[in-house]
Parts: C-alpha cells; sequence; structure tokens
C-alpha cells in the first residue's frame, strides 16, 4: 500500500505505508535527515522516527526553527536530568521544559549546586551526548506509569500523574544506550525514564555543544508553599561554533543589561522602602518618558485618536461586570474600603474606556471611535518573576480601544498595523516577528464572530505584505490577536504591539450603537497596545541601544566642557542659547582636566560632546566630538545647533 506525502512547497511524492518521518528525510538526502529534529505531521509534532501510515501533510523542523529549537533543548534537559541522577541518585527530578533561550530542570535537594558541579554535569552531560543514547517513546496507561515513578520514588512525577485523567494514556521517554538489535526495550531498565509528551531528538550525538549557565531556586509549581527546588539553566547546540557565538552574543548582552545601564546612567531605580516591582524614574529617565508620551500623543491625534485619562481605582461592581474578579482576580490587589464599598487597583484600562463610551447614546455615524490612553495600571506578580523593567507590579500601558461597526473591521485593522510598525520603525526597529493567534479550546462569543475577526487579521497582515506565523489556538479566550514581537541587533525577540479582537466586554457591558436602520446593534471592539508597556519598552530601547539613545531620544543631547575659568561666561552663553533651541544640553564647568570631563561624558553616552577653550571664544566657536566617532573639528555654534536638531522624528 503506497500513501502521499505532501510538503510545504505543495508537492506530493508517494511511499510506501510504515515509511518513517526520518525515512522520508532520507529521501531528500542523508544530509538534510541528519539535521531533521522532529517531525509535523498535519499540524502535530512527532518524534522523527513515527511511522506513516495514510496520507499526510508532513514538515520536517531542523534547529533553524522555533519549534526544531524547542525540541533541541527540551532533548538536552533530559540528558542534564539523567547526568544529575548519575551523580548525585538521591536528588528527586522535577520538570524541565524548553524555554526561549535554552531549557531548565528543576531538582530536589537540599544544598545548592556549586560551580565545579556544574562543570561535572557539564561534562557528563558530554559523555552520554557522545554515547549515542536513544530517546524512547513508549505509552502507558496512568496506573502503569504511577507504578513505575512510585519504584523509582519520584514524587513529583506522581503528583503531575495524580492530576491526570485516570482513562487518559500516558507517554514516557527513556534514554538508553543505542543497541543494535531491532526489539522492543523494557522502560523499566532505561538509563533515564522521564514523564513527557515529546517529541524528541533520535539520539543524543545531535547535541555537540552544552553550556551549563547558572543556577536558582524556583518553588515547586511557582508556588510559594510549597518547596523550594534547585534549577539549573543550560542552552545547547548542534555545533561548537554556535555555541562560541551564542557565548559571545551572551556577554554583549550583559552589557546592555537595562538594570546595569539604568544605574549606570542615572535612568530608574528600585527601592525596598516604596516596593518591589515599582519603577522611579530618575530625572533623565523621566525626561525620555516625557519625550516618549509626547511623540505617542501627536502621532495618536494626527491619526484619529482621542485621549481620555482614567482612575486608579474602581468599584467592585466594574471588574464583577468586567469578568475580572472570577477569571483574573489573583492577578489584583485585595480590595480597598471607600465609604465601605470594596474599591480595586485597576489591573486594565478597558472598563473605563467602556464607560465613557457608554456615558451617551452612540450613532453608527460616529463610529470608529478610538479612545487612547497612557494608563497606568497594577497587577500583583511573585517576587521571583519581577525582573527590572521587564516584569513589574505597576506599569502604564499605551492602550486604545477601537470600537467599530462589523464593516469597518477590515479597514481599522489594517490601520492599526501600519501605525503600529510605522511607530515601531521611528524608534529605530526594523526587524519583526508577526503572530496570528487563533481561538482557543475555551472562548467566548460565536464561531462565525471568531471566523470572521480571524479572517480580517489575517487579511490585513497579507494586504500589507507581512510575513506572519500562525499560532493555533493561542488567541485570548476573548477573541484572535496579532502579537509583534522586534528584534534586536542580539537577535532577542522582544514582545511589543499586540492587537486584540474582544468578543466579551461588548456583550458584558452591553455596548450599543444606533445603526442606519434605527435599531440598536452591538459594535465591535478592538484593544491595542503598540509600545506595549511604557516600563518594558524603555527598557528594551536601553538594551536595543546599549544606552547609545538616538540623538532625538537621548536626555542629554550635548554637553558643555569648559577648559579653564575663563570659558565659563562663553560657555553659560552658548547653553542659554541651546535652552531657547529646545536643545537638551549639560555644562561641565568644575575645575578638572578636559580629559577628564570628556572621558565621563563618554562614558555617560552624550551624543555631542562640546568643549570651550580660548580658541573657542576668540572664534565664537565650539570643538565638537561624537560620542563614539571621536573629534569633528571646529564647527560655529549654528552649524552645531543644525547638526542636533534635526534628530527628531515627530
Amino acid at each position: 500500500m503506497q500513501i502521499n506525502i505532501t510538503f510545504p512547497d505543495k508537492s506530493v511524492k508517494a511511499f510506501n505505508a510504515g515509511i518513517s518521518a526520518f525515512g522520508v528525510a532520507k529521501s531528500i538526502s542523508n544530509k538534510f535527515a541528519e539535521r531533521v529534529v522532529a517531525a509535523e505531521i498535519n499540524g502535530k509534532m512527532y518524534d522523527p522516527d513515527i511511522k506513516l501510515t495514510e496520507d499526510a501533510q508532513l514538515f520536517f523542523h531542523t534547529f533553524d526553527t522555533e519549534k526544531g529549537k524547542e525540541v533541541f533543548w527540551h532533548s538536552t534537559s533530559h540528558l542534564m536530568a539523567q547526568a544529575v541522577k548519575e551523580l548525585f541518585p538521591e536528588v528527586k527530578v522535577a520538570i524541565g521544559p524548553a524555554i526561549e533561550n535554552g531549557f531548565y530542570y528543576d531538582f530536589d535537594r537540599e544544598e545548592s549546586f556549586t560551580e565545579d558541579e556544574l562543570l561535572q554535569i557539564e561534562e557528563k552531560i558530554y559523555a552520554i551526548a557522545k554515547s549515542n543514547y536513544v530517546y524512547e517513546r513508549q505509552e502507558l496507561s496512568r496506573k502503569e506509569a504511577i507504578d513505575l515513578f512510585e519504584k523509582k520514588g519520584e514524587i513529583y512525577k506522581i503528583e503531575l500523574l495524580n492530576e491526570i485523567p485516570e482513562d487518559e494514556t500516558i507517554s514516557i521517554y527513556t534514554l538508553h544506550p543505542h543497541s543494535d538489535e531491532d526489539s522492543e526495550s523494557d522502560y523499566i531498565h532505561g538509563t533515564f525514564t522521564d514523564l513527557c509528551r515529546g517529541p524528541h531528538l533520535r539520539n543524543s550525538t545531535k547535541v555537540k555543544a552544552v553550556k551549563l549557565l547558572k543556577t536558582s531556586g524556583a518553588y515547586w509549581r511557582g508556588d510559594e508553599k510549597n518547596k523550594m527546588l534547585k534549577r539549573i539553566y543550560g542552552i545547547s547546540f548542534p555545533s561548537a561554533k554556535e555555541l562560541e557565538n551564542y557565548l559571545e552574543k551572551l556577554e554583549e548582552a550583559k552589557k546592555r543589561d537595562h538594570r546595569k545601564l539604568g544605574k549606570d546612567l542615572d535612568l530608574f531605580s528600585v527601592s525596598d522602602e516604596i516596593g518591589a516591582g515599582l519603577i522611579l524614574w530618575h530625572p533623565k529617565g523621566a525626561l525620555m518618558r516625557h519625550i516618549i508620551e509626547s511623540y505617542w500623543k501627536e502621532k495618536h491625534l494626527k491619526n484619529g485618536y482621542q485621549l481620555v485619562y482614567t482612575p486608579h481605582i474602581g468599584k467592585v461592581d466594574l471588574w464583577n461586570t468586567s469578568g475580572h474578579t472570577g477569571f483574573y482576580q489573583e492577578s489584583m490587589y485585595s480590595p480597598i474600603l471607600v465609604d465601605e464599598q470594596e474599591y480595586f487597583l485597576k489591573p486594565m484600562n478597558c472598563p473605563y474606556h467602556i464607560n465613557i463610551y457608554k456615558s451617551t447614546k452612540r450613532s453608527y455615524r460616529e463610529l470608529p471611535i478610538k479612545y487612547a490612553e497612557m494608563g497606568t495600571v497594577y497587577r500583583y506578580e511573585r517576587s521571583g518573576t519581577l525582573h527590572g523593567l521587564m516584569r513589574v507590579r505597576g506599569f502604564t500601558q499605551d492602550d486604545a480601544h477601537i470600537i467599530c461597526t462589523p464593516e469597518q473591521m477590515m479597514e481599522e485593522v489594517e490601520k492599526i498595523i501600519e501605525f503600529s510598525i510605522m511607530m515601531l520603525r521611528d524608534f529605530g526597529f526594523i526587524n519583526f516577528q508577526i503572530f496570528l493567534s487563533t481561538r482557543p479550546e475555551k472562548y467566548v462569543g460565536e464561531v462565525e464572530d471568531w471566523d470572521k475577526a480571524t479572517l480580517s487579521l489575517k487579511s490585513a497582515l497579507e494586504k500589507l505584505n507581512l510575513i506572519y506565523e500562525i499560532d493555533e489556538g493561542g488567541g485570548a479566550f476573548y477573541g484572535p490577536k496579532i502579537d509583534i514581537k522586534i528584534k534586536d541587533a542580539l537577535d532577542r525577540a522582544w514582545q511589543c504591539s499586540t492587537i486584540q479582537f474582544d468578543f466579551n466586554l461588548t456583550s458584558r457591558f452591553n455596548m450599543e450603537y444606533v445603526g442606519s436602520d434605527n435599531q440598536p446593534h452591538r459594535p465591535l471592539m478592538i484593544h491595542r497596545a503598540l509600545l506595549g508597556s511604557l516600563e518594558r519598552f524603555f527598557g528594551t530601547l536601553i538594551e536595543f541601544y546599549g544606552g547609545n539613545f538616538p540623538v532625538w531620544l537621548a536626555p542629554v543631547q550635548a554637553i558643555l566642557l569648559t577648559v579653564s575659568d575663563n570659558s565659563i561666561d562663553y560657555a553659560n552663553e552658548v547653553y542659554n542659547l541651546f535652552l531657547e533651541k529646545n536643545i537638551r544640553v549639560n555644562i561641565d564647568i568644575r575645575s578638572e582636566k578636559i580629559g577628564y570631563k570628556i572621558r565621563e561624558a563618554e562614558m555617560s553616552k552624550i551624543p555631542f560632546i562640546l568643549v570651550v577653550g580660548e580658541k573657542e571664544i576668540k572664534t565664537k566657536s565650539l570643538s565638537v566630538r561624537r560620542h563614539k566617532q571621536g573629534d569633528l573639528g571646529s564647527c560655529d555654534i549654528e552649524e552645531v545647533i543644525s547638526m542636533i536638531k534635526p534628530n527628531n522624528v515627530t
């Protein structure tokens, strides 16, 4: 019997039924087959050795694809767990997933892993990988799986198994030395067995380079009431060169760390006296925020948005209506009592914008209505997840809601996407990853509405010739969405823009407009944040530019340095002129050596360093240095102003 296999390029080829996906890859070329880490069959991920018994669509994942990396790193996490169990048999294993950059595994061990122990584990991983261990999948009943892990004393696996429905089939993976014998392995006698859905690599020899990066504590299942486990983070690659390149990027990333640069450049801080996850914007950081917000407001007003401002708290009834108290309360802070009524700090701005919309009767002639707000919200994040500006408890969203008729939906989506891309490009971002997330298993609204909304998002992306990926089932429960991630100089992806349909709140708040037929109709609503949160976007900017901001964004665009006290009067004269021209300028009249002042200005990453000495006083000029470029020579004052002023995107 033969089956037809359809490849991504739509070509179709016949094979004998029972051929493995790996066998199909070998028919393309042996070299290609060696790069395959997983097979995607009809949209589902499988091990490369899966047998093909019927017609199917087949896509091969290598380390070059996102899903391929995930399989590669997850497979390496199993190698690490085996290495730890061999070196420290008393340790209990918990979970070990792939993450955005690499993998981790959590272990139950009283003492933390030392640097020397990490090196031992690393060496053991290399030894296992070179020994050609095979990843073998087996399926068991839940009872069989529980019996297996009870014999092994793996209490964390048993806890996970007890939460799986009794009639569900369980899959496990066993790492064992390669054998030429064509026989079924007994999973009980495997070297290392883990509870896992898979898929995994065919064998361990694919892993050519490994680096264990760090250790940390992690509560079991992220719950502070549970035991603190010991987590090891690592990363792996198919070649040593790729690991070398990654480690070089990692060193550069450390230099660009927004927390370090935020302190060095005096931009922001977090104070224990005020509270974790709450940001203090210092004068320079606050000035940059003002520049960003001013740009944001000007662009929004030019694009037909109306600015609104809303309170920081709201009555419990508001959040009951929106559903937040039912579905989101774990991320909300405890209520406060005002006049014996409960109020919550707002976790989102949407209900406030809806109330503005509902404050008067609306006609179809008014739509679309676009409300935009730099709205500060508060969400509870566990202390272990907080990370500088990237994960905080109080943050300001560049939030907007577009309320429109069904007929306006497509045009509005196109406008939002174009607006988002334009704005991100103005900030210097040119490489994007775009994801279209579709209906999840649990959702609200009608399937027909979901299909129309998803089609509008897809059509808009295609009309704008934007490359995107489908994230099947990744939409919010209330509507499909588009997420735009930006890529930085180190090829890291940062989440920024999100565009989301909402079939939930329009119904919950009974939103209406009067149509041309004089009958009430329900509008469509699109949530939209272009920069995301100001805090995270600011952190992204810091790391993207490494603190070397473009002139239009720099908190200090120029600094005047005096060579001697004789230069002070002239420097002050130039300083005041620059202020009149709206140039952000500082002045350094300290009696330090000019070389020392220049080095300090360079360390502060100020774009223009302007030296004032006797020569400059006589010629009414300035000696100009450009950060990272060096000496540009002597220029008259108007020429310097013309260098600085055009650097503005608004």
